[in-house]
């Protein structure tokens, strides 16, 4: 006679989905001179999809070690890290990259952009180097800058766009190829006051939205956003906290974001293929989505 299947009492809570990020017993270690350096000393942590997280910590602290490892842009020494079930440690340089590509989004405090290519292209690259074809990566391009409210601006070089809307440029590259996390280092380090803000409010809209956000940062008013806070020192985790009161939990008027800073020194061009790319020739790749010129605007 067959059994019936014991049903679910109401009001019963579901078990927690998997984590996105499991990092068990993790250490990175590092020769320096004659010395070995400790920049991770037994790891251990889950995030969920779609938790709003900040990692803090000072300067030695092992937090941008740790973003690296998360990013797929170095490997533990010891211990393992699955990335959506992928057990990263094992992987190659070139499997690395291509998971970068696909599966996380990056923004750092230095925009990273290529300083001749416009907005437009610029968000576009990472479809280039997903060999994805043209039309297709075109409209999601235009999507993603209309996304952090730059539309206007698509057809500006970085040098004609103020920091905060580098940044937002930046942002949109980043989510151009929907990835599992939007990873963000010092992400207003560059900025006023008033465009931190502004950009924060981005994230913050990001996340409500369902993405999966990490900043790395070491500032605690934008920790204040996040609703939970990993704290790191000497390599090891020593708090891990909730914060059910953060800023990104207040409302806001979900409008166009304005930014107010003046431009900034472009220096970020040698840098910005280990962002988006695979080792593809960068100028070839260029090439491939800049307008050529005399294209209308």
């Amino acid at each position: 006679m067959a059994v019936a299947e014991p049903r679910a009492e109401r009001g019963a809570t579901a078990a927690p989905s998997p984590a996105l990020i499991e990092v068990r017993g993790v250490h990175k270690l590092y020769t320096v001179g004659s010395q070995e350096v400790r920049a991770l000393d037994g790891v251990d942590l889950d995030i969920r999809r779609g938790e709003y997280v900040a990692i803090m910590g000072a300067s030695g602290s092992g937090k941008s070690t740790l973003m690296n490892l998360i990013g797929c842009l170095d490997t533990p020494t010891r211990g393992s890290y699955r990335l959506d079930g992928l057990a990263v440690e094992r992987l190659r340089d070139e499997e690395l990259a291509r998971v970068r590509n696909r599966q996380i989004g990056f923004v750092f405090q230095t925009f990273h952009l290529l300083p001749r290519t416009t907005a437009l292209a610029n968000v576009e690259l990472p479809l280039v180097y997903a060999r994805m074809p043209r039309g297709e990566r075109h409209e999601l391009a235009r999507k993603a800058i209309a996304e952090v409210g730059l539309s206007e601006r698509s057809h500006h070089t970085p040098n004609e766009l103020s920091g905060g809307q580098r940044q937002r440029v930046a942002i949109a590259r980043a989510l151009v190829n929907q990835p599992s996390i939007l990873l963000a280092d010092e992400p207003t380090g560059n900025l006023d006051s008033t465009t931190s803000d502004e950009i924060m409010e981005l994230f913050d809209r990001l996340a409500a939205a369902g993405k999966t956000v990490i900043l790395v940062t070491h500032e605690d008013d934008i920790a204040e956003h996040a609703r939970r806070v990993i704290v790191m020192r000497d390599g090891k985790v020593i708090s891990d906290r909730q914060q059910p009161g953060s800023r990104a939990a207040r409302p806001t008027d979900g409008g166009a974001i304005e930014a107010n800073a003046e431009p900034d020194p472009d220096d970020e061009a040698a840098d910005a293929e280990s962002v988006v790319g695979s080792g593809a020739d960068e100028a070839e790749e260029v090439a491939a989505v800049e307008p050529a010129q005399g294209d209308s605007r």
